[in-house]
């Protein structure tokens, strides 16, 4: 027999055709930090990689990470007007987006803590002690090596862990972006980092780990469809109701 239940962590479910379901998922606040986010990091990012190639020190052994090619591609050798696809010689545009976009990166990311932390959404955001034995279901079932689906609740155990991650992450590029920013003037942070090279190596690892998200991220929304993005544009999500004998 089948019958509505109503998700203790997703919120009201409201009917919407035969036994599909529109059930809330996630707030407007959480929504709008979420696109207001997305493209501040993107941008940093990039204004990040102009900074850098004024001072390209950072290596894998032998294999720059930013080989020359990166920063014109399409060219054997510069050529005389690149445009914005020529990333050589912006120091200065790169610094004033950078130092520029931080403050809103950070109002942001202050928004978004107080938020969670006074609405409750924390309870479906940080990790217990679960969550690990819940992250490794998740990803040997997208694996393939585990066919039985992870209990279905709002955000499964590699979510937890990979979105605690990037607050934990947005703090230090925080703190290492002050240290390296302002390294006089802000030298108890710059003391508490180990001094600039580190600050500056921490904070240059620190983007190279949001690249690395953003990538999985957007894979993994690819990989659950239009329904799982629609969820957070609109703040629901289309759902079956579960049958129960």
């Amino acid at each position: 027999m089948a019958h509505l239940t109503e998700d203790s962590e997703s919120g009201s479910k409201r009917q919407v055709a035969g036994r599909l379901y529109l059930e809330k998922k996630h707030p407007l606040a959480i929504r709008w930090f979420h696109w207001i986010n997305f493209p501040l990091i993107a941008i940093m990012i990039w204004s990040g990689v102009l900074i850098y190639w004024a001072n390209g020190v950072y290596r894998l052994g032998s294999i720059s990470l930013f080989p020359d090619w990166f920063y014109h591609p399409g060219y054997q050798e510069k050529p005389p007007e690149a445009g914005l696809y020529d990333l050589t010689g912006r120091l200065a545009e790169g610094m004033s987006w950078h130092f520029m976009l931080m403050w809103f990166f950070t109002i942001n990311g202050i928004l978004y803590v107080l938020y969670t932390a006074l609405s409750g959404e924390w309870r479906y955001i940080l990790p217990n002690r679960s969550t690990l034995k819940e992250a490794i279901h998740v990803i040997l079932h997208d694996l393939h090596l585990r066919k039985d689906h992870p209990p279905r609740q709002k955000f499964n155990g590699a979510q937890k862990l990979a979105y605690t991650g990037v607050i934990i992450m947005g703090f230090g590029s925080l703190i290492t972006g002050i240290a390296i920013y302002k390294p006089v003037q802000a030298s108890f942070f710059t003391q508490l980092m180990g001094g600039y090279t580190v600050a500056r190596f921490l904070h240059f690892w620190l983007m190279i780990l949001f690249v690395l998200f953003f990538l999985v991220h957007i894979l993994q929304v690819m990989r659950a469809g239009w329904n799982n993005f629609r969820s957070m544009v609109t703040g629901y999500e289309i759902v079956a109701e579960e049958e129960s004998v």
